[in-house]
């Protein structure tokens, strides 16, 4: 038995304690996750969040049958979804604060951004779940329900179109 099943049980029993070690665990990769696809930092945080109260709330129904990190990510991955069809659009507006890397390290998370948003959706996809959320194509097949094939087309064909769009970009 993993950790998480342990987690899960102490956590459907009631145990407060055993439920802020899971959020504290996974909600870091959550929001960045989250933050990735969005762009804002208060939105990534209430997806989050959110992600984590939909979770808790489905507790009772969920079944132990795969990873909760993989639960968590489909579960904050329809939450972007339907930011998106009630925006239409991509926030930009704020960025972190990056007081240590001055405007050079804003300017360059600006590009790999903007870089990210030019992909097509399916690589944008792929590209922050391996990349960014550092999950295994293998997770990556079983989260987006494809085969392995293609989550390495994918990754492969989103470094390739990213590596092209930072050269551009002179990064």
């Amino acid at each position: 038995m993993g950790f998480d099943f342990l987690l899960m049980q102490r956590v459907k029993n009631g145990d407060g304690e055993a439920g802020e070690q899971f959020v504290k665990k996974y909600y870091p990769a959550i929001y960045q996750y989250c933050f990735l696809h969005i762009h804002d930092c208060h939105c990534a945080e209430d997806m989050a969040q959110e992600t984590f109260t939909r979770f808790f709330e489905s507790l009772h129904t969920y079944r132990d049958y795969g990873k909760a990190k993989n639960y968590l990510y489909c579960i904050a991955g329809n939450i972007i979804k339907n930011f998106y069809k009630k925006k239409k659009e991509v926030l930009l507006d704020e960025i972190p604060e990056m007081a240590d890397n001055g405007m050079e390290g804003i300017e360059l998370r600006m590009d790999v951004e903007q870089a990210l948003e030019s992909l097509p959706d399916e690589l944008r996809e792929a590209a922050i779940l391996f990349f960014f959320q550092e999950l295994k194509q293998r997770e990556i097949a079983e989260l987006l329900d494809i085969k392995l094939s293609l989550v390495k087309y994918r990754i492969s064909r989103a470094k390739k179109l990213l590596s092209e769009r930072l050269e551009v970009k002179g990064r």
